[in-house]
């Protein structure tokens, strides 16, 4: 089901309205898992936490088999080691995601800094970044920021 690292980058960076929805929906499942794996990245010690982080944040978003979702975050850790700019994967969800959607990209990505029970300050700004990008209120960002937390067992 999931196409080459290769078709899915460029059907999420040229995905318009004319693309067929199933690719579409496939490049925004990329850029999710990619703006995933970074937080998993921005950490320098990735623990095992983290990586199950990002495939149950996956899980939760998009049906989608276990097989697909190793695959998927598989291929977001090959983009995303050359990922510098953050912004053609952002503008392609301020395209095509409701806020509440983004709202929850940004949720996620404190579930996956949160589950190794370590904040780094990377991943801080890393995710205030991106919610910025996806233009994520400040209230919004600290609501998601407090339920991950909550979820995490963090009081």
């Amino acid at each position: 089901m999931l196409q080459s690292l290769q078709s899915l980058f460029d059907s999420f960076v040229s995905a318009s309205t004319s693309a067929a929805p199933a690719d579409r929906e496939h490049a925004l499942q990329l850029g999710t898992a990619v703006l995933l794996v970074e937080v998993m990245r921005a950490d320098p010690q990735i623990q095992p936490a983290e990586r199950s982080a990002v495939l149950g944040a996956l899980r939760a978003k998009f049906a989608l088999s276990s097989a697909e979702l190793e695959r998927l975050v598989a291929l977001a850790e090959q983009e995303a080691q050359g990922l510098y700019d953050y912004h053609r994967f952002t503008s392609r969800m301020n395209e095509h995601f409701t806020q509440a959607q983004k709202i929850r990209v940004v949720e996620a990505m404190w579930e996956v800094a949160y589950s190794d029970a370590h904040l780094d300050a990377h991943e801080n700004h890393l995710i205030s970044k991106i919610a910025g990008l996806l233009h994520v209120t400040h209230g919004e960002y600290i609501a998601a920021k407090m339920r991950a937390k909550e979820a995490a067992g963090h009081h």
